[in-house]
């Protein structure tokens, strides 16, 4: 049973980890870099129906999935310590990065985005987007490097589990 939790916890983790890690890659690579493209109204009204919907099951059960599942994979290999111990530690702490700067810089952005008002209604669109895109699309960068990272130290962890 506690092979089969080991398991299980460490694919989870990494399901999750790389689910989430694949959402933050895509903003930084495309959807961003389209938003940049276009214009204040585009930009920031296409933001604020995204962080109106992400706010569901599928991407809060992978995103606060994933350290819990990381946190029992950790446990789990304890007694065993050795590689697979340290790549899944490395990993959680990677992933509470991720987090960290979820929490604390791009949701206070998404908020006061949202406070700005509806889009039709924002007098300075240029200044709602100078304060809101750059300091966003740092913070995106940092948690997809960091939860990439976590992913890839999880694809170390697997890959020490076999040998």
């Amino acid at each position: 049973m506690t092979e089969t939790i080991r398991t299980v916890a460490l694919a989870g983790a990494t399901l999750t980890t790389g689910l989430v890690a694949g959402l933050f890659f895509a903003f930084t690579c495309a959807v961003m870099p389209g938003l940049a493209a276009t214009d204040g109204r585009t930009l920031v009204g296409t933001m604020q129906s995204i962080n109106r919907r992400i706010l569901n099951g599928w991407f809060l059960g992978a995103f606060l999935g994933a350290p819990l599942l990381l946190a029992v994979a950790a446990a789990a290999h304890l007694d065993r310590g050795g590689p697979v111990l340290v790549w899944t530690v490395a990993a959680l702490a990677c992933y509470l990065v991720t987090v960290g700067v979820t929490a604390r810089l791009n949701v206070p952005l998404n908020e006061r985005l949202e406070a700005a008002g509806p889009v039709d209604q924002i007098a300075d669109l240029a200044g709602v987007r100078a304060w809101f895109e750059a300091a966003w699309v740092r913070g995106n960068l940092v948690r997809t490097l960091s939860s990439v990272a976590a992913f890839a130290c999880l694809v170390a962890a697997l890959l020490a589990r076999r040998g």
